[in-house]
């Protein structure tokens, strides 16, 4: 496919909206990429019926202390499913952080080149590893 729309795509806006004509809003480009990247660290693996092994295994290190083993351990999940289920990027790095006032939270940092226009982007996606009461 050799046009932008062929390769980057289209498809459904989550979470899924209706637009002003009753329409399922739509997203396209690097935006549905995006989309996608946050598709695949928010599903839990076994969560879709259809496709049991589609997502990222870091919903399964819930309630796991925040160490540095821990750290590593989402830091390679995150870049194994997203070379596994999204072909339009190379991952470029994977930097997972924590957040001295909020210790029960990963900041999960993402740096990707789409590959087909070498465009630049980097997105950011808080994990919580349990729920803060505070």
């Amino acid at each position: 496919m050799t046009t932008k729309e062929g390769f980057l795509g289209r498809g459904w806006r989550f979470p899924i909206q209706p637009d002003s004509s009753g329409n399922i809003r739509l997203t396209e480009q690097d935006e549905g990429v995006r989309n996608s990247i946050f598709l695949i660290l928010s599903t839990a693996r076994g969560e879709r019926l259809m496709r049991p092994d589609y997502g990222c295994g870091i919903h399964d290190l819930v309630f796991q202390p925040n160490t540095p083993s821990l750290r590593g351990t989402v830091q390679a999940q995150v870049r194994q499913s997203l070379i596994k289920w999204e072909p339009r990027i190379d991952v470029l790095e994977v930097r997972v952080d924590t957040r001295p006032d909020s210790p029960t939270q990963l900041i999960i940092r993402i740096d990707y080149r789409l590959r087909q226009n070498n465009a630049l982007f980097n997105m950011v996606y808080p994990f919580f590893l349990s729920e803060s009461f505070n």
